[in-house]
């Protein structure tokens, strides 16, 4: 504002010096004028940096102003344990370090990495042996040289091998080894854990020699690929809302900088402090947003066509708002608007205008200051 009113008495300078040779003429025209007209000569025009142009008809759209955080949907963030517990042998994270999915993220050793693996390859042994005794037993059955409770126990002791080698494959692929590639030569205290997804440490719960449980959480991590912005919208506010709508957003940080998000999901539910939740997603990612960071935003709700005039075709004269007609050539007049909401530059304007109108769209102020600088004389 301060910058405008310091561009309209500069302009309005340059109108008073460049017609001082002629302030007698220029008096006696403007005695001639209505109150609400102005008229400038060719070289006033010119030094006044004014512009002429049609008021247009614009998509415009009121908008709703609230705030909210940045946030990771649940299923985004993931923690990570060892079901079977032990001693933690090598770890090098550090919270904020980014993780591929399937990287080694730690190695822990125990005791009963090598019994579970022992009892595996145990039990896959004899299930050969029991197999290979099963369809012997098959075969002498269907041909009757052997009874049936004998052919019954052998069934039930290969399904039952069959049910216990399946239970320790299951038990061996929770702690990270694969049963297919076991041997006894591949036998190991260690198993390493890996990293569920791609993304980020946020917490490391452990330190390199702590006996860890089934039950501990080693560590947190976090994909922030689909970071979304939780928004809070008064009850009056989310009638008004629906999914797709388009949303400004900055930071107070850095409010000049600007990124657009849509809307999501709106809840169903209002809470006790009679405002619902807004969850938007983000049309770009950028890593400078971080879970947790504040943010306000600006919620473009319905939208129409309607007349509107650049904002700086609009000047305010005792609490009414003006634009400058053109009414010929360098004759201006000036007419009451009533105006509307305003973004991108333009105000909407309900009444006073019609689109295709001739106007002034920019410095309209230093005509206002030349008119009222014009009445005083």
């Amino acid at each position: 504002m301060k910058n405008s009113f310091l561009t309209v008495l500069i302009i309005s300078g340059l109108f008073a010096c460049k017609s001082g040779d002629k302030q007698p003429e220029t008096k006696a025209v403007a005695e001639e004028l209505p109150s609400n007209e102005v008229q400038l000569t060719d070289e006033q025009f010119k030094n006044g940096d004014l512009a002429i142009g049609a008021v247009a008809t614009k998509d415009m759209h009121t908008t709703t102003k609230v705030n909210g955080v940045i946030d990771v949907p649940p299923q985004n963030i993931v923690s990570v344990s060892m079901p079977m517990g032990g001693y933690l042998k090598k770890m090098n994270l550090l919270p904020g370090m980014q993780v591929a999915k399937g990287q080694v993220m730690a190695t822990l050793e125990d005791p009963q990495y090598i019994q579970l693996q022992e009892d595996y390859l145990v039990t896959r042994s004899r299930l050969k042996f029991l197999e290979a005794d099963y369809k012997r037993q098959k075969e002498l059955n269907e041909t009757k040289i052997n009874s049936d409770k004998v052919f019954q126990q052998v069934r039930s002791e290969y399904e039952s091998q069959q049910v216990m080698a399946r239970s320790l494959a299951q038990k061996l692929q929770l702690i990270n080894i694969n049963p297919a590639t076991l041997t006894e030569q591949t036998i190991s205290r260690q198993v390493n854990v890996y990293a569920p997804i791609s993304g980020y440490v946020s917490k490391v719960n452990v330190n390199i020699g702590r006996y860890v449980n089934p039950s501990d959480i080693l560590f947190d991590l976090m994909d922030p690929a689909d970071l979304h912005l939780s928004l809070t919208v008064f009850e009056k506010d989310v009638i008004n809302l629906a999914p797709d709508q388009k949303v400004i957003c900055y930071t107070n940080a850095n409010p000049e900088e600007k990124y657009t998000a849509r809307i999501h999901l709106i809840t169903r539910n209002v809470d006790d402090n009679r405002t619902a939740e807004v969850h938007c997603h983000f049309d770009k990612y950028d890593k400078r947003l971080l879970p947790g960071m504040y943010m306000n935003a600006i919620i473009e709700l319905n939208s129409d066509n309607i007349t509107a005039v650049p904002d700086d075709a609009l000047v305010s004269w005792h609490e009414k708002s003006y634009v400058f007609v053109v009414k010929g050539k360098n004759t201006f007049v000036m007419t009451p608007v009533e105006p509307g909401p305003a973004n991108d530059g333009f105000t909407a304007v309900k009444s006073g205008v019609s689109a295709g109108q001739q106007i002034v769209t920019k410095n309209a102020y230093a005509l206002l200051m030349k008119m009222k600088n014009s009445g005083e004389e």
